[in-house]
């Protein structure tokens, strides 16, 4: 059961779309990212729905540097209809350069899923990441919720690439 919390990735990350790493997708991760000031604890405020996350509420992602030059990742969220919390645990290495927001995610030994970093504020509190395709996307925060004008602009630039945002799930944290 951990396991279906892997492809949680805030994350996004929350993380991830299913699949190839190297499917194609209209939009391109953030320019001049900082691996460092993105590590640490981001709270899912949104995503798409999808078979690994649906019932979790209080989801979050825990980014943090390997000895190996990888982030590990660590996804957690509550079940509500079994009444407990889920984790997975996991690794993400860059797709290219390490200055742009698109990597990798596997939590499920050699099979790699896209995370794109495709909005991201100046002091790494918001993100806005994208899977492989417009079936994934989720919006992060440092804190449990986002002022409207952040969700404003995340939503628009989802929209601008054709996102499905009516069928966001907005994300209860109250655990």
């Amino acid at each position: 059961m951990t396991r279906i919390l892997g492809l949680l990735l805030v994350g996004a990350v929350g993380m991830v779309g299913l699949g190839c790493a190297g499917a194609s997708h209209p939009y391109k991760g953030v320019a001049g990212f900082e691996s460092a000031k993105y590590l640490g604890k981001w709270y899912e405020i949104a995503r798409l729905d999808f078979r690994f996350e649906r019932g979790l509420n209080n989801t979050t992602a825990e980014y943090a540097l390997r000895t190996d030059g990888k982030i590990s990742v660590l996804n957690k969220g509550y079940n509500v209809k079994k009444s407990k919390w889920n984790s997975a645990t996991g690794k993400a290495r860059f797709r290219g350069t390490d200055s742009v927001g698109e990597l990798e995610v596997s939590f499920f030994g050699p099979f790699y899923a896209q995370y794109n970093v495709i909005a991201l504020d100046s002091a790494y509190q918001y993100a806005l990441v994208a899977g492989k395709n417009t079936d994934y996307l989720w919006i992060l925060s440092r804190t449990r919720t986002i002022p409207p004008d952040i969700r404003r602009e995340y939503l628009g630039i989802a929209e601008r690439f054709r996102f499905d945002t009516t069928k966001l799930v907005w994300v209860e944290h109250d655990r």
